[in-house]
């Protein structure tokens, strides 16, 4: 499906009269955690595709497992509990490779494979993500995973971006052949192959720049730079962080960072965003989101002392559902007045995205700015709250698919990165963020008490929560 898709785009893309002999240089991204597996023998047919015929004729048996693992997979619960019981437990993994053990993860997914699959396993030749095996059709030969994407499969030492013995020990056998080795994110893997030279005009000097994962290709899309904070605001909240000193945990993710060799980025996901949001606008503010702002604006930053925690479906991080409500002196209370409410509920969620992303490392430092995104961020008043919580400006990007935008800003950095030149530096003429809205005064004394009382009452919750 995906090589069939790939024709399709191109060919329209022909159609169209795209000058494909213009394109100095071409990168990607993939959904990450997916995994292809190419049969014995696929190497070659790579080598020596025939521009006279469509990639998924030429490619249809060149895979030794049809249907790809994806991240909707979470069959591997077993395959998890054996890989940290390998390494020592959950914490050591994440001290290893970024994350504690995740079912959708591809490293537990080979595990499951080789288990399951055992034959279709020993015919396998290579195994990439989705990444690198886009990048290997451009390529014409396999590419190697980067180290951005690498770092989401349970199996790379983020420390030292090499594949970790135990971790492949624990997995699969004769897995580090299968794998190939890691390269750093911005790495050249050569010039595209000469099908799509001759098939589409793409030029014969057009490089391959390493293809990543969605999230790191988003992080390039929103041009994160060191202390940066980046907030989506949707259906779930995701925050990324770039990170220069990771501390892993048993919550959220610690990846390879795809635009600097040096630095990591962070990833935590909040299942409660918007549709939680919505739900207190329409219990608290008639339905209106015109009532929902005039109550943040009048009503007091720290809110009389009163915390809400609200997830009505269970939470990623923290694991907890249900809705908690705590007043000044730390009492729970069943309900707050409708101002009130409103302004716990936004609270809330920016002092839990404060407290965990600082769980994994991250430091407010001179010069952070808030990168706001999603269907919230056109709200000034929750984009007020978001930056008093986090004493810092806030920037909205109005960035559609930002992880394909990543993947060009990522291929025009590729070709001048052995050359010193920063991913900043080679982006200096892209359009820049608009500032939104800066601290109130007084926001990094009210905050600070108040973050570690929400820390407090998060624990106290966490500790007697039923099993």
């Amino acid at each position: 499906m995906w090589v069939k898709a790939l024709d399709v785009l191109l060919k329209k893309m022909k159609d169209s009269g795209f000058d494909f002999s213009r394109v100095r240089a071409i990168s990607g991204s993939g959904q990450q955690h997916g995994s292809v597996y190419w049969r014995t023998g696929a190497k070659q047919t790579l080598n020596h595709l025939d521009p006279k015929q469509p990639l998924n004729i030429i490619l249809q048996k060149c895979f030794s497992v049809r249907d790809s693992p994806v991240w909707m997979d979470s069959s591997t619960s077993e395959q998890c509990q054996c890989l940290e019981a390998a390494v020592g437990g959950a914490q050591n993994l994440a001290d290893i490779t970024g994350s504690r053990a995740y079912e959708r993860f591809t490293g537990n997914q080979i595990s499951k494979m080789y288990r399951l699959k055992p034959s279709e396993y020993s015919e396998t030749e290579r195994i990439s993500l989705v990444s690198s095996f886009a990048a290997s059709v451009f390529l014409g030969d396999y590419a190697p995973i980067d180290c951005s994407d690498g770092s989401g499969m349970n199996l790379m030492d983020i420390c030292s971006k090499r594949w970790s013995r135990s971790c492949l020990n624990a997995t699969a056998p004769q897995l580090t052949r299968r794998l190939g080795d890691p390269v750093p994110s911005t790495s050249v893997l050569g010039g595209i192959s000469t099908y799509f030279v001759e098939r589409y005009g793409f030029s014969k000097n057009c490089e391959v720049v390493a293809f990543t994962g969605d999230n790191p290709g988003s992080l390039a899309g929103m041009r994160l730079c060191e202390g940066d904070v980046a907030v989506s605001l949707g259906t779930s909240d995701t925050v990324f962080l770039w990170i220069k000193e990771p501390k892993p945990a048993l919550e959220g993710h610690i990846f390879c960072n795809p635009v600097d060799f040096d630095a990591y980025m962070a990833l935590i996901c909040f299942k409660n965003g918007s549709f939680t949001r919505e739900r207190i606008r329409d219990e608290f503010a008639e339905g209106s989101w015109d009532c929902f702002s005039s109550a943040l604006r009048s009503t007091q930053m720290g809110n009389g002392g009163n915390i809400g925690m609200y997830f009505d479906v269970m939470e990623i991080t923290p694991p907890v559902a249900g809705v908690h409500r705590f007043d000044a002196e730390g009492q729970k209370v069943a309900v707050f007045d409708p101002k009130v409410e409103i302004r716990a509920l936004v609270e809330g969620q920016f002092l839990a995205k404060r407290l965990h992303a600082e769980k994994l490392g991250y430091k407010i430092i001179p010069g952070t700015r808030v990168l706001a995104t999603g269907g919230a961020s056109s709200n000034q008043d929750i984009l007020q709250v978001l930056c008093d919580v986090f004493n810092a400006p806030v920037y909205t990007i109005d960035v559609m698919n930002s992880a394909c935008l990543g993947c060009a800003y990522r291929a025009l950095h590729g070709v001048v990165a052995e050359q010193s030149v920063s991913f900043s530096e080679a982006l200096r003429m892209a359009p820049d963020p608009q500032l939104a809205v800066t601290p109130t005064p007084g926001a990094e004394e009210v905050y600070a008490r108040m973050l570690q009382r929400f820390a407090e009452l998060e624990a106290e919750i966490l500790e007697n929560k039923p099993e």
